[in-house]
């Protein structure tokens, strides 16, 4: 455990960083899988509102992670690496009928 004072106050900071770090990925990971599912939405039953679903949650996703990325959550490649995943589902979902 920290003796001294700036030591204890690191904990504290490292926490609070933790618990932030904790709801980007989290939130991303979860902003990923609704992404995917309303592509599988789109592709049984392709119409506009599902298109407009798919898009609007796309660009939720990559706001977020690029977010992450400029807080230093993730690095730039990982974050690059996540949206050209979900890009290429999308892209593919929505080219094809």
């Amino acid at each position: 455990m920290a003796n001294n004072k700036s030591a204890k106050k690191r904990i504290l900071i490292a926490e609070r960083n933790r618990l932030s770090n904790k709801f980007y990925k989290s939130t991303v990971r979860t902003l990923t899988k609704k992404t995917l599912e309303n592509c599988e939405k789109y592709k049984n039953e392709p119409n506009d509102d599902n298109k407009i679903l798919v898009k609007t949650s796309l660009n939720k996703a990559f706001s977020l992670i690029d977010k992450a990325v400029k807080k230093n959550v993730l690095h730039k490649n990982n974050g690059a690496n996540k949206k050209s995943r979900i890009n290429s589902v999308v892209k593919s979902t929505l080219t094809s009928k």
